[in-house]
């Protein structure tokens, strides 16, 4: 049986997102859709002149209970839940006097917004626990055969288009119903989540008991997945706070592919915890060259001689807008993504002719605060605040005999931000605001330390370096030494660290404890 405009006669409106709702009623009742309401929505259209009916008049018992009781009345899911195509549903229709519903636009009590408000209470927070509303979602998306279910007011236009042009079929119909099942898995979600990390007292615990969270998918045309045996899909988390990869836009180029997108969020990740003029080049989700300060071309053209071989395939990351010149730079190179705030008339033109280079535009490029990471285990997720620790020269202590100079503060300030970024385990060093040699992802940092050294050659000399973690002997220490490193930055914190400093005062170093580790596995 279709559904069709003409056969949308009557529409139950309810909604706490008032968000285009006046224009979408209006519409509604143009095209001569009887109008039930509720509440402070019924109000709304009242008050806007557009015809409407109270729940409580149609069901003929009135709103009770401060409102939480409206629509939980059989003339209500009897409307929406009838099969037009069972002879007995439409018999017992008749009988008790029920009336075909054929549209529900429903949105749900702000529970996220009540809850995340400073000093709600529990009672504030059950208050905000929607009842009838979910009830009236799920009744209308189980029964998309024959009834719209509207959830989200960005589909308002496509309804009523559809209407005009009587293509409101099953299809559409069935793609908002799993838009409305979505809408109230992540609304029970976030009930269970919020309820479940409560303590007795009513005070709230970081990791609830049980973990909920809601992915939504923006692409499954990747390629594949790490390998071309498997199969891989992109999908954003909808309640994380921060500017992700996922609400980049993508001007030009080639799909992404699996890897794409990993290194992609590795570069965006780094280049905005910069506040100089930035230019971050990552190949397999490792930063390989980094350059701060300057005119944007000059900065992009240090990173990519940091490391130029490794540069060569790697994604470019920058936390201003794209000008021309840098990317005519860009151009010299096989790249596969650029990332930017923003892109100049002339950039755009002379990456145009990279047909396969992908240019995404980021909308914001603010440093990442707040937030949680997951990382998938077998049989399970290990969950964690995001690393969004910036430092300061003030957090920091210097502990051997040799004061840092400026140039030495600022070199490892630089590379400690770059070596947040690194697999563990992590050696940056850095001179003049560049990446010159980086250590990554070894199972020892003397390793790791040879490969910088290796990388960095006669540059690393007069140089900063950072470790993500404490020297557990003085061998990294003395390898850093003999490599020409003049500054080390370091967490401290190990049974040896009174070893390390000394080795540090025999090379004539200077060390400085930042107290904070920055593992990255």
């Amino acid at each position: 049986m279709s559904v069709n405009h003409s056969s949308i006669k009557r529409a139950l409106i309810s909604v706490s997102n008032k968000k285009g709702i006046e224009a979408f009623a209006r519409a509604l009742s143009e095209r001569g859709v009887d109008i039930l309401s509720t509440g402070g929505t019924a109000r709304l259209l009242r008050e806007a002149n557009i015809p409407v009916r109270d729940v409580s008049d149609y069901t003929g018992f009135p709103e009770m209970m401060d409102g939480r009781v409206k629509t939980l009345n059989p003339k209500v899911h009897g409307g929406i839940l009838a099969r037009r195509d069972n002879d007995g549903d439409i018999a017992s229709m008749k009988e008790h006097g029920i009336e075909q519903i054929d549209l529900v636009c429903v949105n749900l009590y702000p529970f996220r917004e009540a809850v995340a408000k400073e000093g709600c209470s529990i009672e504030d927070a059950i208050e905000n626990i929607d009842i009838g509303g979910p009830c009236m979602v799920r009744a209308s998306a189980k029964n998309h055969k024959f009834v719209t279910i509207v959830v989200d007011p960005t589909d308002y236009g496509m309804v009523l288009d559809s209407m005009d042009t009587n293509s409101l079929d099953e299809d559409k119909r069935r793609a908002l119903a799993v838009k409305a099942f979505a809408h109230t898995a992540a609304y029970d979600g976030a009930i269970a989540n919020h309820f479940s990390a409560l303590n007795a007292d009513g005070s709230k615990r970081a990791f609830p008991d049980v973990f909920t969270r809601q992915f939504i998918k923006t692409t499954d045309v990747l390629r594949y997945g790490e390998n071309p045996h498997q199969a891989g899909a992109f999908y954003a988390d909808i309640e994380d706070p921060v500017t992700s990869l996922a609400d980049c836009e993508v001007l030009q180029g080639k799909a992404l592919s699996y890897n794409n997108i990993a290194d992609a969020d590795a570069a965006f990740g780094c280049v905005r915890d910069f506040s100089d003029n930035a230019a971050v080049i990552v190949k397999h989700a490792n930063p390989c060259g980094v350059a701060v300060s300057g005119m944007q071309a000059e900065v992009y053209e240090r990173a990519r001689a940091a490391d130029s071989t490794s540069a060569f395939g790697g994604i470019a990351a920058f936390n201003q807008p794209l000008e021309s010149e840098t990317a005519a730079l860009i151009a010299q190179t096989f790249m596969e993504v650029v990332i930017a705030p923003g892109f100049s008339d002339g950039a755009r033109t002379i990456l145009a002719e990279k047909k396969n280079l992908r240019l995404l535009l980021a909308p914001s490029i603010a440093p990442v605060q707040g937030g949680l990471e997951f990382k998938r285990v077998s049989g399970g997720l290990l969950v964690q605040e995001r690393d969004d620790h910036i430092l300061t020269r003030d957090m920091c202590k210097v502990v051997t005999k040799r004061q840092p100079s400026d140039e030495e503060w600022d070199d490892m300030m630089f590379a400690w931000t770059v070596a947040k970024h690194v697999k563990s385990n992590a050696i940056v060093f850095a001179k003049g605001g560049v990446t010159l040699g980086v250590g990554a992802g070894q199972m020892n940092r003397v390793n790791s330390t040879r490969i910088a050294v290796q990388h960095g050659g006669e540059s690393i000399k007069g140089s900063a370096v950072a470790s993500d973690a404490f020297f557990p002997f003085r061998d990294g220490v003395d390898a850093l030494a003999e490599a020409g490193a003049t500054a080390v930055i370091q967490p401290g914190g190990s049974i040896r660290d009174e070893e390390v400093v000394k080795a540090a005062d025999e090379h004539g170093l200077t060390m400085i404890y930042t107290g904070i580790r920055h593992f990255r596995h």
